[in-house]
């Protein structure tokens, strides 16, 4: 998968957190012994350790799919249909994630949505995992989840089964059709898909409040509203993690779980939580296509429902 950057992010299997590391690595510090011992040595700590092809504010061609509870032919199915990944790994035994090529030049982050959506409603990815910037694992080290530990206690390794340089043959049908998608605005809504997915049994309710007063205080919303709205905060919480990369159930998770008092007086909670989602990714994705910044500085004066600092990660 060459590519000049990488985004490598850690990230405990407890709590949820991130841990520390530089975000953005190149392919030749990726292959350096110390950078690959500190990787192992969190690894060792419980922190998983994902990454992806990093292109900026776009895919940089590569399309994620986890096929965690695909048939078990369906590699040669996607050969056989043009689909062929570049990259296979077992994430842990009977669970296999991909990488597709479509493209050698960066992908804008609808179009990629788009095909990694087709993808996985083909061969029976996780739709949750098939937005533009999804993180896949990397090769080498091992899996923490505690239901995927071996009989013997230990965490199996994420194991390289096939690569293979360059692109699917089918991508160019791919791209067209997912072009066209993306002009449908409906797309606003893509990071929506999967809220139906059962949540995460590992994801505690004490690590979705503690991820949730952690983003109160570096937006300072206490501070800054003594009377806070609640569901202004819920929105603003949502559009930090989304930027993040965050998955959306997850994301649900967070605020069903950790948004003080509630559901409060939400008669329907589930519909408010998929409404707060929609009205946070549909802002995200035009205060991208507004701005010429990148998506961590800071907003424009003008609109109130951006925080008026830069935020850096958790």
């Amino acid at each position: 998968m060459p590519n000049e950057d990488y985004l490598v992010r850690l990230i405990h299997h407890q709590t949820g957190l991130p841990g520390p590391g530089e975000r953005i690595w190149s392919a030749d510090l990726l292959t350096r012994g110390p950078a690959v011992g500190f990787l192992r040595a969190r690894n060792r700590e419980g922190f998983h350790v994902f990454f992806y092809p990093y292109a900026d504010r776009r895919n940089a061609g590569y399309i994620f799919l986890d096929l965690d509870h695909a048939h078990p032919q369906v590699i040669p199915c996607m050969r056989a249909h043009g689909h062929e990944p570049c990259v296979v790994l077992q994430s842990s035994p009977g669970h296999l994630q991909a990488w597709v090529r479509v493209s050698a030049t960066p992908l804008e982050p609808a179009v990629a949505t788009a095909v990694g959506k087709e993808l996985a409603r083909r061969y029976g990815g996780d739709p949750a995992s098939a937005d533009w910037r999804h993180l896949g694992r990397l090769a080498g080290f091992t899996n923490p989840k505690i239901q995927r530990r071996r009989s013997d206690g230990y965490a199996p390794f994420v194991k390289l089964l096939y690569a293979h340089l360059g692109m699917a043959t089918g991508s160019a049908s791919l791209l067209e059709s997912a072009e066209r998608r993306a002009r449908d605005p409906l797309v606003l809504l893509a990071p929506l898909a999967g809220l139906d997915s059962p949540p995460d049994p590992a994801f505690t309710p004490s690590a979705a409040i503690h991820i949730y007063q952690t983003w109160l205080r570096r937006l300072r919303i206490p501070q800054r509203f003594p009377q806070t709205d609640w569901s202004i905060a819920d929105k603003w919480i949502a559009k930090e993690l989304l930027r993040q990369g965050t998955p959306t159930p997850r994301i649900y998770t967070i605020l069903r779980l950790g948004s003080p008092q509630f559901p409060r007086r939400h008669s329907h909670p589930d519909d408010y939580l998929r409404r707060t989602l929609a009205r946070a990714a549909s802002e995200l994705e035009i205060f991208r296509r507004t701005t010429d910044r990148p998506p961590r500085s800071s907003p424009t004066p003008t609109s109130p429902d951006f925080p008026p600092s830069p935020l850096p990660p958790v």
